[in-house]
């Protein structure tokens, strides 16, 4: 019995999500070769959803061509980082924008009390650590919620995937995270008091010192 197209795209979409996270979560290296047959038996799922998901991988440039052998899983350059960086101040400086201009007050508050409060799920063991990441997740969300732009929401997602993986080159440190909860706390707080200027600038800090972080803990994966 042949599969629907609904069940292709089913399929598809669940290949696309285990291959990006793979890819993301460093379990899939740069350089790293996807053949067809070997990611289909692995996944579990025919070659057609396959190359939909690996065209949509490539489409994010988390994989690129390899001559006629398939895809590769692209690398992260030092340079990569920089020009993700310049992409990121544009994007999520002016949502943060927008964000104080457009979002409830009371949402940004919330989050904000919540953020200074983070230190103690920074201090914690990791599945704590992942409270905190999920509280960023809800900062990011509301934001993209505030502005209420599509396309600008579309394209920080984009960039988002990129930023996970980045996020993994660099160590992990507790000192780091709570300064980055601090940082995130003033962001909210600007918003909450539907400052443009503020909430721009609080970004703007918040990227710099990120970028100075990644640079200054960077591990290279061969």
């Amino acid at each position: 019995m042949q599969p629907t197209k609904g069940q292709n795209v089913r399929a598809s979409d669940r290949a696309y999500a285990a291959l990006r996270d793979d890819i993301v979560e460093w379990r899939l290296l740069p350089g790293t070769l996807l053949a067809e047959v070997e990611q289909s038996e692995r996944l579990g799922v025919s070659r057609t959803p396959l190359r939909e998901a690996l065209g949509r991988l490539t489409a994010e440039g988390l994989t690129t061509a390899a001559g006629g052998r398939g895809v590769v899983v692209t690398g992260i350059s030092l340079e990569d980082i920089d020009e993700l960086f310049e992409l990121r101040e544009t994007l999520e400086g002016r949502a943060a924008e927008l964000a104080a201009e457009r979002g409830d007050p009371d949402d940004f508050a919330r989050l904000h009390r919540e953020l200074l409060a983070a230190p103690a799920l920074i201090s914690g063991e990791d599945p704590a650590r992942h409270d905190y990441y999920a509280l960023v997740a809800r900062l990011d969300a509301a934001i993209d919620t505030a502005v209420s732009n599509t396309y600008l929401a579309q394209a920080m997602g984009a960039l988002r995937v990129h930023l996970v993986r980045v996020r993994r080159l660099a160590a992990d440190d507790a000192a780091r995270l709570c300064a980055a909860a601090a940082e995130h706390a003033a962001i909210a707080e600007a918003i909450a008091a539907r400052n443009p200027r503020l909430a721009h600038a609080a970004t703007t800090v918040h990227l710099h010192r990120s970028l100075s972080h990644i640079k200054a803990t960077h591990t290279p994966h061969s």
